[in-house]
Order: C-alpha cells, then sequence, then structure tokens
C-alpha cells in the first residue's frame, strides 16, 4: 500500500469515527464519551467578541506567544552589537513575517525618521546627490522577494553538533517581498562614471558597516528598498531604507543606508577583511564570498517540532535556498543519508527565494535521523560537512551550507546531532 494511500485510508477512517462518535454522544449511547467541545456551547460561542478597533495594529494571538525571535545570550558579550533568530521550525509557507524575521545590529537599531533621511550618492560620478525619502518614493519602483541570510548562519556547527533547534542553527535568516527603486536607476540619475569598478556603501548608524560590492552586482539586482511585505520596514531592519543585495550575504545589506560612493577599487574596510572571511586550516583566508551556497534544513520534525500525533500520517516539512538561482529539487532522507526520497515542492522555485519542500510519508515510530539535500539552477549540490570540512578544515565560521541531520526518538522528540 502507498503512503498516499495508507494516508487517504486513515484519514477517512478517524473522520468517520470522530463523526460516529459525535452522533453517539449527542444520542446518549451507552459507553460513548461525551465531546464537551462538540456537545456543549463554549464560551466563545457564548457572546460578543472584540469590535473591529480592539487592535488598531494587528498582533499575532496570544495562544502562539512562542513564535518568537531568540538570542543565544553566549554568543556575543551584549545585545546590542548582536543577532536572534527567525523561529524557522514554527512558520510554514516562506514568507516571513518582519515581527519574526531575524535581526543583526553592528550597533544597536537606531530610530531614524523619514523625514531626516537622507541618502548620498558620490565618488566617480558626474552629478553628486542627495536624495530624501519622498524622492526615493518619485522613482519607478519594483517588488521582488528574496531572502536575506547572515553569513554565520550554522556557523557555531562548523565543530560538531551544537545548538539544538532549527531557529538556532538555521534561524538567520529570513525572506520577504521588497518593494524598493533599483540602485541602476539612481546610480544612472548620478552620472556614474564607466570606470568605476566597485560601489562603497555604508548605515547611518554608528558602526555604518561599510561593505564594498563589484559594479557588476550594483548594476544588475540590487534594491534600494524601503517597504517589506508591503508595509514600511521595521525600526530592526533598517527603516526607513535599507539595501537588498540578492542571493549575497547579509552583512552587505546595508541598513539605515546612507551613502553610496562609486570607486575604482574596494575599500578593504573592517567588515570586509578582520570579519566575514573565511580561514582555511592552514590558516589562511579567502575572501569576497558573497554568494549564499544552497542549502536546506528540515524544520519539522526537528528539536523546537517534535512528533506528537504518535504513528501514522507524518508531514515532513523544511526550506531550501540558494544564491545562485532557484531550486530544483529537494530530497529527503530517513536514515541518515543511506537511501533519499524527492520532496514534494510547494511550488516551483524562485531565484534567490526560499523554496517550501513537503515529504508526506507514515511514522510507523521507528527512529529517524531526518536530513534534507538541495540543488539549485546550476547543477550545485548541498554538501555534507565532511566534504566542507575536506576542503576547509574546522577553523571556519561563514558559509556553512552542510546537510543537517536531526535524530528522531521514537518517543517523537528530536535532538541535533552529526552524521557527516
Amino acid at each position: 500500500m502507498t503512503a498516499r494511500t495508507s494516508r487517504r485510508a486513515f484519514l477517512k477512517s478517524s473522520i468517520a469515527a470522530g463523526a460516529a462518535g459525535a452522533a453517539a454522544a449527542a444520542s446518549g449511547a451507552a459507553g460513548a464519551t461525551p465531546d464537551p467541545l462538540i456537545t456543549q456551547v463554549q464560551p466563545w460561542a457564548s457572546g460578543l467578541g472584540d469590535g473591529v478597533d480592539a487592535t488598531p495594529y494587528g498582533l499575532p494571538i496570544e495562544h502562539e506567544g512562542d513564535v518568537i525571535r531568540r538570542n543565544v545570550e553566549w554568543l556575543t558579550a551584549d545585545t546590542i552589537s548582536s543577532i536572534n533568530f527567525t523561529p524557522i521550525h514554527a512558520l510554514d509557507g516562506t514568507i516571513t513575517p518582519q515581527g519574526c524575521a531575524f535581526e543583526r545590529h553592528h550597533s544597536g537599531a537606531i530610530d531614524l525618521r523619514k523625514e531626516d533621511y537622507r541618502l548620498m550618492i558620490n565618488g566617480l560620478v558626474d552629478r553628486p546627490l542627495v536624495f530624501s525619502y519622498a524622492d526615493l518614493e518619485r522613482f519607478p519602483r519594483e517588488n521582488h522577494v528574496y531572502f536575506c541570510e547572515c553569513a554565520a548562519n550554522t556557523g557555531m556547527e562548523w565543530a560538531g553538533a551544537q545548538l539544538n533547534g532549527a531557529q538556532f542553527t538555521h534561524g538567520m535568516i529570513h525572506n520577504m517581498e521588497y518593494t524598493g527603486v533599483p540602485l541602476r536607476t539612481l546610480l544612472e540619475e548620478a552620472g556614474f562614471d564607466p570606470t568605476g569598478k566597485w560601489v562603497f556603501v555604508e548605515g547611518a548608524d554608528a558602526s555604518s558597516n561599510g561593505r564594498s560590492i563589484p559594479m557588476e552586482k550594483a548594476l544588475d539586482d540590487v534594491l534600494v528598498a524601503f517597504k517589506a511585505n508591503g508595509e514600511a520596514l521595521r525600526k530592526e531592519h533598517g527603516y526607513p531604507v535599507r539595501l537588498v543585495v540578492p542571493g549575497w550575504e547579509g552583512n552587505l545589506w546595508v541598513k539605515w543606508l546612507r551613502r553610496i560612493e562609486v570607486m575604482n577599487a574596494p575599500v578593504e574596510s573592517r567588515e570586509e577583511t578582520s570579519k566575514y572571511t573565511d580561514t582555511f586550516a592552514d590558516g589562511s583566508s579567502r575572501k569576497w564570498t558573497w554568494e549564499m551556497d544552497a542549502k536546506s534544513v528540515v524544520t519539522s520534525p526537528s528539536p523546537q517540532a517534535p512528533i506528537t500525533h504518535g504513528k501514522g500520517p507524518l508531514v515532513i516539512t523544511g526550506l531550501a535556498w540558494s544564491g545562485r538561482g532557484a531550486i530544483t529539487r529537494v530530497d529527503v532522507s530517513k536514515d541518515g543519508g543511506k537511501t533519499w526520497e524527492t520532496a514534494r515542492l510547494a511550488k516551483p522555485g524562485e531565484r534567490m527565494a526560499l523554496t517550501r519542500f513537503y515529504l508526506d510519508t507514515t511514522w510507523s515510530g521507528q527512529e529517524m535521523f531526518l536530513q534534507s539535500r538541495a540543488m539549485d539552477e546550476t547543477g550545485y549540490v548541498q554538501p555534507t560537512k565532511a566534504q566542507l570540512r575536506a576542503v576547509r578544515g574546522l577553523n571556519s565560521i561563514y558559509h556553512n551550507n552542510c546537510i543537517q541531520t536531526w535524530w528522531v526518538r521514537a518517543n517523537g522528540e528530536a535532538e541535533n546531532v552529526e552524521v557527516s
């Protein structure tokens, strides 16, 4: 019997049993166990609910109060120059609500009114310009869905299984629909010099987080964004204006964007020399590793999303993404990589955006070693940790896109383990 057939039969029998039980309870049949949620009028149906203005800006319902960002206290000295994590284990679909999308700050989230906002473009340009927020709104705008991933996402896992939860191992990521003006449009407005091969971008916060970006990328798909998921950016995400650099590591997505300088060489700033470089086993480092390679993770079942319904139909789900293009396929293994099944993509993969995958299966109560393996349109296949270590050793922090393993026990609980 196929998993689909057994699932249909199981659900059909469950519905029939539930209907029979409800009918028996209603008729007072001997031996029946009445379900008060069916047979009795409940408080929520006994009176009036909230009016339309109870929450002028809608908030998550209290029953989902655990779906929040979380940080790991020992990762940083304080929460000012720090990071927290998206609760990817508790979300479905692909769009991340702004209210629980991860934060990364180098000197804290600043309060900047859009009336006080200014963006300067200078350097190798014909006309140095300064734009107000209102100026940016007058340019033709575009809408695109992109993921933003911190280069250090999964970085703590290089030396072995460390953090117990998909939120903590892979939650330095969000996926939102951004609205803004192509950077190319603003550079053309200023009349950039074709000899300028780089742009240097910096933010209005105290750290400025200055980063160099090749002109080729700047003219391709970089967006000067002022909306996310249809509304203004949140303070922690760079309100009122941030840079969006599709498919590239999140530290290039400069928040509170204040200046773009056209240059003929990179600046070699602190954030692109002492930080955001990849250290090899021999002590040497590589830099300019901007693109985020194909990656995936099972979000449920996982340590924060255990199996609680017992044996029977089970939906295994997760996320996959690639900074080099669209995800074309995701395979799932239940036995630590010995065998693989091709998962169902919720919809065709989109370039530089999260893709949701599902494996509809049946769980007999046996332990599992769950893994997922993503492939993108370039033909790249997500590697194992052993394959990454063979090239980079154990000293790296950034760009860990290894296959993740969850050990699901017979009681449905899951734990982060390493199966290289």
